[in-house]
């Protein structure tokens, strides 16, 4: 097969077949992946709560953790959306590799050898941005937010009371927060592959990017300073190995085969 993109050229039907095709293989990728995160929504679950229970018992609350559901068929509603969403997680290998497949035709085949290592880093780079989240993050944003529990007054107490559904909501929104952020090398890695940016472009934005990242921190993040930290530093390092990734691509660019 010629090394030329313009040499197999498909037309407008065919785009729109493999188009389809693709898109069926990544529905059933995510129904699996549903299906498999349904049969362990009660593991998922106590995964997602150990932050919690942690902060619970270390600010020295009375009583055991608690999730609760106000309607019968809440608690039902809150595993499904949750099953959807794990997997929607464990289903992006996938989806990633069909996107990468789909457009593949139209690039150099230097360009092409890209497709498992930008699945790979992708993938771990999120994971790795989830488990920093559950693991450092939330347990400080939890033992904060838990903190403005107590007695108020003689004979007055405020008391948490946490919805099964508002708890799945907000922990699946900062896992995806925490695992988007830490794509940024990939992203750079595109950018400069293209030539849209180079390491000297993001070493002169270097200093409105420490700003932009406690912008995005503290639209993301709990309203506490530690766990806008929490975020804004790593995205701070994130960037610093962005400036590398572009310098590396722009300083040598790699043959065409």
């Amino acid at each position: 097969m010629s090394a030329n993109p313009e040499d197999n050229v498909m037309s407008f039907w065919e785009h729109l077949e493999e188009l389809r095709a693709r898109l069926v293989r990544m529905i059933v990728a995510f129904v699996v992946g549903g299906a498999v995160a349904w049969y362990f929504k009660k593991n998922l679950l106590v995964w997602l709560t150990l932050p919690f229970v942690r902060a619970w018992k270390d600010g020295h609350n009375q009583g055991t953790a608690a999730l609760h559901f106000p309607a019968p068929a809440a608690l039902f509603l809150s595993y499904v959306r949750l099953a959807a969403t794990g997997g929607a997680v464990f289903a992006l290998p996938f989806v990633l590799y069909q996107i990468w497949a789909f457009i593949a035709p139209g690039l150099y085949s230097r360009e092409k050898r890209f497709a498992v290592p930008f699945v790979v880093s992708s993938c771990g780079l999120f994971a790795a941005g989830g488990y920093f989240g559950w693991r450092v993050a939330f347990p400080v944003a939890f033992k904060y937010l838990l903190s403005f529990s107590g007695p108020l007054s003689d004979g007055l107490d405020v008391k948490p009371t946490v919805m099964v559904s508002d708890y799945i909501d907000f922990v699946t929104h900062m896992l995806v927060a925490f695992g988007v952020a830490f794509e940024l090398p990939v992203l750079a890695f595109f950018l400069s592959f293209a030539g849209l940016i180079t390491h000297k472009t993001l070493i002169k934005f270097f200093r409105y990017f420490v700003v932009l990242a406690f912008i995005i921190s503290a639209v993301l993040t709990p309203p506490d300073p530690m766990s806008q930290l929490l975020l804004a530093i790593p995205l701070c390092g994130l960037y610093g190995v962005s400036i590398i990734v572009a310098w590396i691509f722009a300083r040598k660019p790699l043959l065409e085969s």
